[in-house]
């Protein structure tokens, strides 16, 4: 009603003067009976009253449509009315409709190539970095240690665009099983053991029992880990304590869940950025000192989390260190092994 009254506000006007000006016109011309006058007057506006009327009955539904937003594309096929004006606004609606289905087609076709691409180049390039670290893997000159510390930064970004392609589809890319934590745990660190070394600090896994087992998947939870961990060794070597440091990684249970808990003694994160610490390619006050980060681990350990069903938790205070917590439901017939 009133997308329809601003239509026809100016014709209203129109009409006022109109009138008022045939008025004018026979009281300076001599002619004084002014109720005739009047009666032609209501007349005419008895008869402008009936063509609103009808102009806003026949296309109610079409200043309906105009006055609210479409919620989804479909209903852009929807009919309105058989009156010229709402059968043109039909026409450009699923006209706009095809060319917009015909560029996001083009649009996907080239991501998916794009991303096609991206995925074959890193298979493509783990191989030369395989041979690389191999021949520079019993070399102890100073220069070759420079070498494989940037080795292990390539395959460390290789390692997640290759994740980031894998979470596109991961629900082909998933298996759930019963997973030992612990064991799991000491696989991680092991695998980190280079990087402990490297920058002087000291890993210290505990485990309230051997036996602590979860549904899930074992190579993304893996991947989660790594990431936490990876991130823990980062931001203690920031603290230019001179080394010494320690991370633990503990795993038990609290309740009807099972935790693994990842807790440095590193800068820690402002309280301003903990509620983005998650965003993609946000790296906070602390990434923007560190070449390497890319705002990217920790959201991706959170996308692999929530769709295996996992929660995190994160705690942190600046200058004291964070502790970042993996919650899993423990299968209750395997933890006391």
């Amino acid at each position: 009603m009133k997308l329809f009254i601003r239509e026809h506000a100016l014709l209203f006007a129109v009409q006022i003067v109109q009138f008022g000006a045939m008025l004018s016109i026979y009281w300076l011309d001599g002619y004084r009976n002014l109720p005739t006058a009047l009666y032609s007057v209501f007349i005419g506006f008895f008869f402008l009253s009936c063509y609103l009327i009808y102009q806003y009955l026949s296309r109610r539904r079409y200043y309906l449509r105009l006055s609210r937003p479409l919620e989804t594309l479909d209903e852009s096929f929807q009919k309105i009315e058989n009156n010229p004006v709402s059968k043109a606004l039909e026409l450009l609606l699923h006209t706009q409709y095809r060319h917009y289905q015909q560029q996001l087609t083009a649009v996907k076709l080239q991501q998916e190539q794009h991303l096609t691409f991206i995925d074959q180049w890193v298979h493509q390039m783990k191989t030369p970095l395989s041979v690389i670290e191999l021949t520079v893997q019993n070399m102890d000159e100073p220069e070759f240690a420079s070498i494989r510390e940037e080795l292990e930064r390539m395959r460390g970004g290789l390692h997640t665009v290759l994740y980031m392609a894998r979470l596109r589809a991961f629900e082909k890319d998933f298996h759930i099983k019963p997973v030992v934590l612990p064991k799991l745990v000491g696989e991680v660190v092991h695998d980190h053991k280079r990087l402990f070394i490297r920058n002087h600090i000291f890993p210290e896994v505990k485990a309230a029992s051997p036996g602590i087992t979860a549904q899930t998947d074992e190579k993304w939870l893996f991947f989660m880990l790594s990431q936490i961990i990876n991130n823990a060794i980062k931001y203690s070597a920031a603290k230019n304590t001179g080394g010494g440091q320690k991370i633990n990684v503990s795993c038990y249970l609290r309740g009807a869940d099972a935790v693994i808990e990842v807790k440095d003694q590193g800068i820690g994160i402002q309280k301003s950025d903990l509620k983005r610490v998650f965003d993609p390619f946000f790296t906070g006050d602390n990434g923007r000192g560190l070449r390497e980060s890319t705002g990217m681990g920790l959201y991706l350990t959170k996308e692999s989390a929530d769709r295996l069903g996992h929660r995190l938790e994160l705690e942190s205070a600046v200058g004291e260190g964070t502790v970042l917590r993996i919650i899993l439901a423990a299968n209750p017939l395997l933890t006391s092994v």
